[in-house]
């Protein structure tokens, strides 16, 4: 309304200057010259009005579109937290390659959820982000250094990862090779893994051509319903 006002103000001027300056005209041109500058005004005022109907229909959109985000992440919000709690459980019980690495992630993102300055887009991207990445462990090899064991039987060793099939280590001075059973969710000392070791890490590093690995890896486990 406050608008519409302030618009309308110099169009009355307008007219009222117009029938001021035509009071020397005779009657019948002052009588034409009033009814055009009516029209004229309607013309805008109608103008105007359909101009604030649009503007004020543009703002319910945008209320009711508010209304559907704030349903939509009050709906989202709990699956965004059950997909956490699923990825915190998959590394816990995965094969512990990068072990650290992957549990600070989803510490990150646990974190990450209870931080109202950052928008449900960004905490529902970094989800996938980090489901996309334990995706692509299990099609890859890889090998890095890191620690095996705890207190005085701790030592620096390099692992060999074969996709989640297989996680292979021997020490830095190549007197110890082993695997992770997976069965007995243990490490296994096995002397017999040098050379499939070297061997894959000489490919993970791209210092040999691919080539069938013999290594260990789990028996099937019976699925039970």
């Amino acid at each position: 309304m406050i608008m519409r006002i302030r618009t309308l103000l110099p169009v009355a001027a307008i007219v009222f200057a117009g029938a001021a300056f035509a009071q020397d005209q005779d009657p019948a041109t002052r009588y034409a010259q009033a009814v055009g500058d009516v029209q004229s005004l309607e013309r805008f005022t109608k103008l105007l009005e359909e101009q604030v109907a649009s503007q004020e229909a543009e703002v319910a959109s945008i209320q009711r579109q508010l209304v559907d985000i704030e349903t939509t992440n009050r709906e989202v919000q709990p699956l965004m937290q059950q997909m956490v709690n699923t990825l915190d459980a998959f590394v816990r019980l995965d094969v512990p390659f990068l072990l650290e690495e992957r549990t600070a992630v989803v510490n990150g993102l646990k974190a990450t959820m209870d931080r109202a300055d950052v928008s449900t887009s960004e905490k529902y991207r970094l989800i996938l982000e980090a489901y996309q990445k334990e995706l692509e462990y299990g099609r890859t090899l890889e090998t890095y250094e890191g620690h095996l064991g705890t207190g005085a039987t701790a030592r620096t060793v390099e692992f060999a990862r074969l996709g989640r099939v297989t996680l292979l280590y021997r020490t830095l001075d190549g007197s110890e090779t082993g695997y992770w059973d997976a069965n007995k969710k243990d490490w296994v000392v096995d002397p017999s893994l040098g050379g499939a070791i070297e061997n894959a890490i000489k490919v993970a590093k791209g210092e040999g051509p691919p080539e069938l690995l013999i290594v260990p890896v789990p028996a099937p486990q019976e699925v039970r319903s």
